[in-house]
Order: structure tokens, then C-alpha cells, then sequence
């Protein structure tokens, strides 16, 4: 079984990756499951709902933390589509129940194949003597951090997953605030915008002077008309440029040209084709493979 761990907010594309990644792997008949350890301020049933609303059903294996108990086996696998999803639970483990806790040991002490990134450098290393795992194999997108470690391979959106989204205009111009930075520095360019829409959560950072859209959003890809991209620090992949470059809509880039990070490259990327992303993928099948030498994987 390959375990792909999420420890993410339901709005977050990690949720996204980590959901087609699955998808696709149980395509080829590799036994994947989508393993969400719930952020502390939310409930299964908001991860559920997210998945939905992209992808018109949940159509992986799905299992929660409080709802069904995770089962590992010697030759299981974990899965994480960014460090992020290690070093988290590990900085907040004071958050978790002790169910919760219990469920990433399990996951995490296994083999561990961990897509690269650059979040809490330092504190990644502690979360590895906290947690334990047994192997790591790592994969990088070396056009994001060219001073990173493992194979090559790039996170790309599986299109094919997802449901059919049509245009209901609600406003000109998204925003995506869904932390307080991203939301501080949307604040500096909003009034520019009248008819605008925010993408957030219900926090208490908020401002309810301003057209916030609150994540979960129905048919979200189609309420607006072009995507303002304003993130003032490190995005190592921005998967609403390349969903608007799929739709054919408009993007903004507000932000500092200097910044290099996954916003250029993403910007410059193609979107993937079906064929793109097997052959990316396939990348992640042979290390499956380097882990499982006594199963053949195609």
C-alpha cells in the first residue's frame, strides 16, 4: 500500500496533489490511499467537501484519523508531496490528539518517499529524529529549488480528475488570502480591484469590509475572471496559474519579479497533457519500485 499522507488545511493544493497523485496510482493498479491526519481546526467532513467540489466525488480511498484506524504494513509506503507535511505535524504535535500523534508515528516510521521543499530547513531535521522513518527517497523540482536533493520530478496538476467547471461570473478579480501574509499583502493592492472576490478561511484576520469567499466555493473556478497573483514569499508550486492557463484566463503577476520560485516557473510551464503527466509520474512509479524490488511495477 502506498500511504499519501496530507496533514494540510482542506483549501491548501497540497490536499490537491496529494488526491491525484492517488488517483492515479490506483489507476495503474498500485494500491494507494489518501491518509488525511485533520488540521487541528478543522473536520473531515471540510476535506471531503473540498474534494469534492474540484473533483465531483471522492473517488480514492479515503481514511481519516478519527474515523477509521490506519493499518500499516512492513512493506507500506508513505508518501508526501512536501516536507511540510512532516515538519508540521512535528511542530505542532501539542495540537494533536494522541490518536492523531500515534497515526503520523505509524506513517511516518515506515519507508518515506518526500517531494522536496524548503519550508523550516532546520526543523525538518528534528522532525526526521522525532518521527523516525526507516528509508527516505527524495524528489525535487530543481527549476523550484535548484539546490535540492533526489530525482527530478515536478508537481503537475492531474487535469483528467477533475469534474467539468463552467463560467458564473461573480466578480473580476481573484485574490488568494489563505493565510495572514497572503492576506496582509492583498490588502496593499485590493482597493484597485472593486469587484473582487478573496479567497480565504473564516479567520479572525480577516476583513468583512472586503468580498471574502470562504473555502469550500462552488464551482470556483468559474465565479471569476482573472487571477491577481500577489504571494510576497516563497511559492514552490501555484496551482491557480496553471488552472487558469488551462481555462484560458487571465493572469495578473503583482508581485516582485525578483522572487525566484515556483511563480516564473509555473508561469512559463506548460499546461500538462495526459501524456506530460505519466511520464512525469512514472518518475515516482520507479522509485516505488527501488522500494518494492520484489514487485514488478510497469
Amino acid at each position: 500500500m502506498i500511504n499519501i499522507l496530507c496533514t494540510s488545511k482542506p483549501g491548501d493544493g497540497l490536499l490537491c496533489y496529494s488526491y491525484e497523485h492517488c488517483h492515479y496510482l490506483n489507476s495503474i493498479d498500485i494500491a494507494s490511499q489518501l491518509c488525511v491526519v485533520t488540521h487541528p481546526k478543522f473536520q473531515p467532513q471540510d476535506y471531503e467537501n473540498a474534494i469534492t467540489e474540484k473533483y465531483g466525488s471522492v473517488d480514492v480511498p479515503l481514511t481519516f484519523d478519527d474515523r477509521n484506524f490506519y493499518t500499516t504494513a512492513l512493506n507500506d509506503i508513505t508518501l508526501i508531496m512536501g516536507r511540510s507535511m512532516l515538519t508540521l505535524p512535528y511542530l505542532d504535535k501539542h495540537r494533536y490528539s494522541d490518536e492523531q500523534l500515534s497515526v503520523l508515528h505509524r506513517l511516518l516510521s515506515r519507508k518515506l518517499i518526500s517531494v522536496y521543499s524548503e519550508n523550516h530547513p532546520k526543523d525538518y531535521d528534528l522532525a526526521l529524529d522525532y518521527f523516525k522513518p526507516e528509508t527516505i527517497k527524495d524528489l525535487c523540482d530543481y527549476d523550484v529549488y535548484p539546490n535540492g536533493i533526489g530525482e527530478q520530478y515536478e508537481k503537475m496538476i492531474n487535469f483528467s480528475c477533475y469534474k467539468y467547471h463552467f463560467d458564473n461570473i461573480k466578480f473580476d478579480y481573484l485574490f488568494l488570502g489563505t493565510n495572514e501574509i497572503y492576506y496582509e499583502e492583498i490588502m496593499k493592492h485590493i482597493d484597485k480591484y472593486p469587484s473582487h472576490g478573496i479567497l480565504t478561511y473564516d479567520e479572525k484576520w480577516i476583513n468583512k469590509e472586503y468580498n471574502n469567499i470562504i473555502v469550500p466555493v462552488k464551482n470556483f473556478l468559474g465565479c471569476f475572471k482573472t487571477y491577481v497573483y500577489t504571494k510576497s514569499y516563497f511559492d514552490p508550486a501555484p496551482r491557480l496559474i496553471q488552472e487558469c492557463k488551462w481555462l484560458g484566463k487571465d493572469v495578473i503577476y503583482l508581485r516582485d519579479k525578483n522572487i525566484k520560485d515556483g511563480g516564473p516557473v509555473y508561469m512559463n510551464r506548460p499546461v500538462p497533457t495526459e501524456q506530460m503527466y505519466s511520464d512525469n509520474i512514472n518518475i515516482l512509479v520507479k522509485t516505488i519500485h527501488t522500494l518494492w524490488p520484489q514487485r514488478h511495477i510497469l
